[in-house]
């Protein structure tokens, strides 16, 4: 593998539920898919890999037990290319999660939010320019 070949997938640890998280995501993002799973014999994810717009993802359920929360000092950033494109995204993630900052202009972007999914994954949604 030489330098430009390498690359940074993020990697999902969810408690229990990942094969559904995976299916909301890709759901809600054009060229979105799973691409590969692997189930343990109690039906959990043992390893998975999706896309989301041709960034590639890695998930795995948590098998220790213990209920391992995720953080919003660690986010997905997606820059979306129309105002109808950010308010379903922000509309469906923030559905049972919680709206850390509001959909708005911001001195940086034309709208941006920062939602936490129901999952407890944290995105930030950002409209540079309008194109509608």
């Amino acid at each position: 593998m030489t330098l430009a070949d390498q690359r940074i997938t993020p990697f999902l640890m969810f408690n229990g539920n990942a094969e559904e998280a995976m299916n909301f995501y890709i759901s809600l993002f054009d060229e979105a898919q799973i691409e590969s799973i692997f189930h343990q014999e109690d039906g959990t994810v043992m390893h998975a890999t999706f896309t989301l717009n041709r960034q590639t993802f890695m998930a795995i359920d948590n098998s220790n037990g213990e209920h391992i929360p995720f953080t919003a000092a660690m986010s997905l950033f997606v820059t979306c290319e129309t105002e109808r494109e950010i308010d379903h995204i922000f509309n469906k993630l923030s559905e049972e999660g919680k709206i850390l900052m509001d959909l708005a202009a911001t001195p940086f972007s034309v709208k941006f939010a920062w939602v936490e999914d129901k999952y407890g994954v944290s995105w930030q949604l950002n409209l540079e320019t309008t194109s509608e």
